[in-house]
C-alpha cells in the first residue's frame, strides 16, 4: 500500500505596492503560515526581526500582522514567494514537489515598475528565481530566516540582509 500524496497547497498573493524598490522572495509558506494565512508566522522564523532591523523599525516583529505589512509597504518593500502552489508534507523546502512558480518577471514589470532589488530568502527561492537578474534586477542570495537555517546566527543573517536595503533610496 502506497502512502497518499502530500496535499496540493496554494501560497499567498504578493504584498507589493507600485513604488516598491525592494522585494523579498521566499520559497513557499510553511505550515504555521498557511494555518493562519500570514507570511512568516512561525514564532522562531526571524524574518520580521530581520526586516525590522534592516528598516530600523524597532519591535516590528511584535506589531500586529497587518501593521507589519503596512510598515513594509511604507518603506517600499514587497513580500512574496517564488512558488505559487506545490505539494509538500511539512514545511521544509526539500519536501516541495510539483512546484508551480509565480509569473514573477511579467507580474513585477506591470505591478512594481520601480523595483530595483530582489532578495531571495533561502536556497529554493534563489534556485527558482535568480534568473530575474536577466531582467535587470539586482539580486541578493540571503541566508534563510527559517529556524531550519540554524547554522547562521541572527547577526550573521542580518549582515547578509542589510546590503539589499540600500536599494530603497
Amino acid at each position: 500500500m502506497s502512502a497518499a500524496a502530500p496535499p496540493q497547497l496554494s501560497g499567498f498573493p504578493p504584498v507589493l505596492a507600485p513604488d516598491a524598490r525592494v522585494l523579498l522572495l521566499g520559497s513557499f509558506p510553511g505550515v504555521a503560515s498557511l494555518d493562519v494565512g500570514q507570511y512568516y508566522a512561525h514564532p522562531r522564523n526571524q524574518f520580521w526581526r530581520l526586516l525590522g532591523a534592516c528598516l530600523e523599525v524597532e519591535a516590528l516583529h511584535l506589531m500586529p500582522y497587518e501593521e507589519r505589512l503596512r510598515v513594509a509597504v511604507r518603506h517600499r518593500v514587497g513580500i512574496w514567494d517564488v512558488v505559487a502552489s506545490c505539494r509538500r508534507q511539512g514545511s521544509l523546502d526539500a519536501a516541495v514537489t510539483e512546484a508551480e512558480v509565480n509569473p514573477l518577471a511579467a507580474y513585477l514589470k506591470v505591478h512594481a515598475p520601480r523595483l530595483e532589488c530582489i532578495g531571495f530568502n533561502g536556497g529554493l527561492s534563489w534556485k527558482l528565481g535568480h534568473h530575474l537578474a536577466d531582467y535587470g534586477y539586482r539580486v541578493f542570495r540571503l541566508a534563510s530566516s527559517s529556524p531550519a537555517a540554524a547554522m547562521y546566527s541572527f547577526e550573521q543573517k542580518l549582515e547578509q540582509w542589510r546590503p539589499l536595503f540600500a536599494c530603497r533610496s
